[in-house]
């Protein structure tokens, strides 16, 4: 079985691809009622065009037990290649971690999830026991207030250089990453932060949510997230790719040409520098 990393790698280079698609089905937004059929409907019309699938859970669970099974036909509708990542930021001690960690890789049979690390490595420890399953640190988040607590200067208790507190999540998630299969979440508002986390943490896969809807710049964060060969970034555009139609009948369609845009912009960059999938 492909570790989480294998199989992204092998899903961007096949569909030429950093984008992820975030699956966040809002009633208020979707021109059908039906979610499963909904997100159906956009994973066939984009299944060619993206490296992964994000669900963020908190959509789901908000529709109570109809959005459980909602999910669990997302899940299946995604063909086996792509990634999966499980978007729930969980984050506990002890034993709630490792039920969480079985709920996420066992249960639901995520390739990949994102974690708050704000507990330290013992919060963390039960999701990177699953060895051939990713774990993507929420590092930097994408909304204006994460300035309040994020950039905070900190300095460690044994000493040493002062650093603002998202670059000591960064090099902590590096620290914890023996097995390999660590990435981070960085949010493209910020793309100074992101090539500063990039620089510190060279070769793991780094997460972008931002773009579109967040209006974080999809060229700065794409060029701060990709590593020196151009790869390791996922981009990831929701709402901006879910509801670009309104029409039930085109917004499959419209959701295509949206991420078709998206992918083929950030192509063009990596072409840019030589940095192409053809190389």
């Amino acid at each position: 079985m492909p570790t989480f990393v294998e199989k992204l790698q092998a899903a961007a280079e096949r569909n030429n691809s950093l984008l992820c698609v975030g699956l966040d089905p809002d009633p208020k937004l979707m021109p059908i009622a039906d979610v499963a059929e909904f997100n159906r409907a956009i994973i066939e019309a984009t299944s060619d065009l993206v490296c992964a699938y994000k669900p963020n859970l908190a959509f789901y669970e908000a529709l109570g037990p109809a959005g459980n099974e909602a999910l669990r036909q997302t899940i299946e509708a995604i063909p086996s290649w792509i990634p999966i990542i499980g978007d729930p930021k969980r984050g506990d001690i002890g034993n709630t971690a490792a039920a969480y960690a079985k709920a996420m890789f066992d249960v639901w049979g995520f390739d990949c999830v994102t974690v708050n690390a704000f507990g330290g490595q013992d919060s963390v420890e039960p999701f990177l026991e699953y060895r051939d399953k990713g774990v993507l640190v929420w590092c930097r988040s994408s909304n204006p207030g994460a300035r309040e607590l994020q950039d905070l200067i900190s300095t460690p208790p044994q000493g040493g250089d002062s650093r603002p507190f998202y670059e000591w999540v960064a090099i902590s998630a590096a620290k914890w990453n023996t097995h390999g299969n660590v990435g981070l979440v960085v949010g493209a508002t910020y793309p100074d932060e992101l090539e500063n986390i990039r620089d510190l943490c060279p070769d793991m896969p780094i997460l972008i949510p931002g773009v579109g809807a967040q209006e974080g710049s999809l060229e700065r964060s794409t060029m701060a997230g990709i590593d020196v060969r151009g790869r390791n970034a996922m981009v990831s555009a929701s709402r901006g790719v879910l509801y670009a139609g309104k029409d039930p009948a085109t917004y499959p369609d419209e959701a295509r040409k949206a991420a078709l845009q998206l992918r083929d912009r950030m192509n063009a960059m990596l072409e840019d520098r030589n940095l192409g999938w053809s190389r």
